[in-house]
């Protein structure tokens, strides 16, 4: 919708209403009126361009996710290798055979992390390399809100005890485990040797 200009007649109008109306407020000195500003133009919006899609070619993949956080699984993939570069091959492949097993599901946390820490030390003594340990992939919550709430509290919490002091000392590698062996419900711990 265009603005309007006024008449001559209404801006004469408008001139005698403004002598004989009383200022609000009479202490305040009357300004100069400002001047009037040019209309404002509009921004076009930029216009996005489609590219031509031929029948048998594929879709554009959809964009990704924004999460703040990346996922246990990710952080830990992320890691910098420190075991040898053929062994870790073979172990995320699932072809390296875990030399013990230890199952945490059904337990809480305040018995699974002494359960975690007497079977890691153990099987360091033992002079075992890799050991599975199952930690299952948690129970979907009912909790909507704003804050989310991971899945698996033992899922989360195994890889941080296996960084932190007692076992930081005997755990040289974490990763999330093959599907033949448990797959995002695992991880394997390759541990470091006794000297």
């Amino acid at each position: 919708m265009t603005r309007r200009k006024l008449t001559s007649d209404e801006i004469e109008l408008w001139r005698k209403v403004a002598k004989q109306a009383e200022r609000l407020h009479a202490e305040i000195p009357q300004a100069v009126h400002p001047t009037i500003l040019p209309k404002p133009k509009p921004a076009k919006a930029p216009k996005t361009r489609v590219d031509a899609f031929d029948l048998g070619s594929s879709a554009q993949p959809k964009p990704t996710r924004n999460n703040l956080k990346p996922t246990i699984t990710e952080g830990l993939r992320a890691n910098p290798v420190q075991m040898d570069a053929r062994a870790f091959g073979r172990m995320k492949r699932g072809k390296l055979k875990p030399e013990g097993k230890l199952d945490l599901h059904g337990m809480r946390m305040n018995a699974a992390h002494p359960a975690l820490v007497r079977f890691i030390l153990t099987a360091q003594a033992q002079g075992k390399r890799l050991v599975l340990v199952i930690t299952g992939k948690g129970k979907d919550r009912d909790e909507p809100g704003p804050i989310p709430t991971p899945r698996g509290v033992l899922r989360n919490q195994v890889p941080h005890w296996l960084s932190i002091p007692p076992l930081a000392q005997a755990v040289l590698q974490v990763m999330p485990a093959h599907i033949s062996h448990g797959g995002d419900g695992a991880y394997y711990v390759y541990l470091r040797r006794v000297r």
